[in-house]
């Protein structure tokens, strides 16, 4: 995949914001209910300084002592009730989008693949997958209303500030701008590239792990164990260091909100009381004002504390942009535009390829007619598998042109390409679930009797069903449980499953002993005037079931 342009922090926010607007209405009750609840927050210490005052002489409570406590009571407990409708509307908001978001995600990796995800970092992508994606629900569920609140609160405060002096709401006002956009934007350029070097780093260890898990049986043979875990600490070091950098500038940034705040609420005091001696307010005044101004940086402190937290949020987000906005190497062809043509045979026409400058193929022409096996020979490296994969349409030929019913490839609905090929590669990947579920991929409708068949076929019925579970047997991660022979006949088996009119094998003998061998090719002997095949073999004995049989050198055919 290659480098996006990198983006600034607000772009990738408005990007993440865009994706919110079907849930605005959730949005708009949760910021509704979140300076709601705030407003009930104030309003207790404000009424009870009332309260004290009218006790003392100093005030003009227009309530009873009773009526006070009972109002109280009530603020209290809506206090508690809206900020659980808010929160709960803002995780529901959050996972709802991250569920959105993962769906886009999967949808973007089917689009690029196999082209744009060939020799990607497959760690790397999980990372962002799975934990740059949850890392979103920071802001989601803890920025946008936080955000809307703050700024609603601010309002409110002024007003109510105003009411008794406009000094004092001028004041609240620039208090309100240091702790909740000052102190944020000091503390994320402090973070610098932190969070995305936190991001980078996290997903370069998952790929590392998932690496060493995968050659794991290589690492024990060869005794290369203190090496990797050597490596494996390193890498962690590495990320813990910069998390640390994050942990140390976010804490210095509580540190000085805190600090701020205290300053800046006594500063507002002796405003208030500065203001009181000179008779610009009263005493009740000075002090409802004070009250107010303490209680009420609730909702910018929760803005102070998103300077270091949001960094890797928004790192996140970048790379999940990244998947994105990548744009695929070859485009599908939709239902609607493409055409479905009739299979009369498959045909690459003067062919062209270049792979990353690399010259590839070069005025390759090879024909497969209906019910003919074509078999092609050349040493490994002379792009023969790159063939297939052009029949296939993972890559767009440079020039000339590959033909399926005589149609462009190019012009083909990508799906009824799909349904009119079966590709097997020299290795062949099992999910770990049932064999059932692995086959059935090719054709989800089968009968347990199309499945034997075609497993009869492959040679690997009998082995299947010595299995204690037979085609209901949990096969291992990567089809670990299973040997590369057995895992290539599954594959066979699904090809022969998918009843297309040409299929493309790699090497489908190249793990078979010559026993499996001899069944497999008196298999692809009896799909003889059935199917097209295209063969792709080194070995003489597999070439010998095709009717005819191209040899390949340096991406030419001859």
């Amino acid at each position: 995949m290659t480098n996006q342009a990198k983006r600034s922090n607000v772009r990738v926010m408005w990007r993440m914001l865009g994706l919110a607007r079907p849930l605005a209405g959730w949005m708009v009750l949760a910021v509704a209910c979140g300076v709601a609840g705030f407003c009930c927050a104030t309003g207790v210490p404000v009424l009870t300084a009332e309260a004290a005052l009218a006790v003392c002489g100093q005030g003009s409570l227009a309530w009873g002592l009773p009526a006070v406590v009972a109002v109280l009571a009530l603020l209290a407990v809506a206090r508690g009730v809206l900020h659980f409708i808010e929160q709960r509307c803002n995780h529901y908001i959050a996972f709802r989008l991250l569920a959105h978001i993962r769906d886009l995600v999967f949808g973007a990796l089917r689009r690029l693949a196999p082209a744009k995800l060939a020799g990607a970092d497959r760690g790397a992508l999980v990372s962002t997958v799975t934990s740059d994606v949850e890392l979103l629900e920071v802001f989601y569920a803890h920025t946008i209303s936080p955000v809307c609140i703050a700024v609603l609160m601010a309002i409110v405060m002024a007003l109510f500030l105003g009411g008794i002096h406009p000094a004092l709401a001028a004041l609240a006002l620039c208090a309100y701008a240091l702790t909740g956009i000052a102190v944020p934007i000091l503390v994320s350029r402090a973070s610098g590239e932190n969070g995305r070097e936190s991001r980078d780093r996290a997903a370069a260890l998952s790929g590392f792990v998932l690496d060493s898990l995968r050659g794991l049986s290589e690492v024990l043979q060869f005794g290369a164990g203190a090496a990797r875990l050597a490596d494996l600490d390193r890498r962690s070091d590495e990320l813990v260091e910069t998390q640390r950098r994050l942990r140390g500038v976010a804490a210095q940034g509580q540190a000085g909100t805190t600090g701020a705040i205290m300053v800046l609420s006594c500063a507002q005091m002796l405003l208030a009381i500065n203001l009181a001696t000179g008779g610009a307010v009263s005493a009740e005044g000075a002090v409802l004002a004070t009250v107010a101004t303490f209680s009420s940086f609730g909702p910018f402190v929760a803005l102070a504390n998103l300077g270091s937290t949001l960094q890797g949020t928004l790192a996140a987000g970048n790379r999940v942009l990244d998947i994105l906005d990548e744009q695929p190497q070859v485009e599908e062809i939709p239902d609607e535009v493409g055409e479905a043509p009739e299979f009369t045979g498959a045909a690459a026409e003067g062919v062209g390829f270049s792979y990353q400058e690399e010259r590839i193929l070069d005025d390759v022409t090879v024909a497969v007619e209906p019910g003919q096996v074509v078999g092609i020979q050349g040493r490994s490296g002379s792009g023969k598998s790159t063939l297939c994969r052009l029949f296939m349409r993972f890559w767009d030929v440079d020039e000339g042109r590959v033909a399926i019913g005589g149609q462009d490839v190019r012009e083909v609905a990508t799906s009824a390409l799909r349904d009119a090929e079966a590709f097997v590669e020299q290795d062949t990947y099992l999910f770990h679930d049932s064999i059932r579920y692995n086959l059935l991929i090719a054709k989800p409708d089968a009968t347990d009797d199309e499945l034997e068949a075609a497993c009869r076929a492959a040679s690997i019925h009998d082995f299947i069903a010595g299995l204690p579970d037979g085609y209901d047997t949990m096969v291992g991660e990567l089809g670990d449980t299973l040997s590369g022979g057995e895992r290539q006949r599954l594959g066979l088996a699904r090809a022969f499953l998918h009843e297309s009119p040409l299929l493309l094998l790699d090497e489908p003998t190249s793990n078979l002993d010559a026993l499996n061998e001899a069944q497999v090719l008196k298999s692809l002997d009896a799909q003889r005037g059935q199917r097209a095949v295209l063969l792709i073999s080194h070995r003489p004995s597999t070439m010998a079931v095709a009717d005819k049989v191209y040899s390949m050198d340096s991406g030419r055919v001859s």
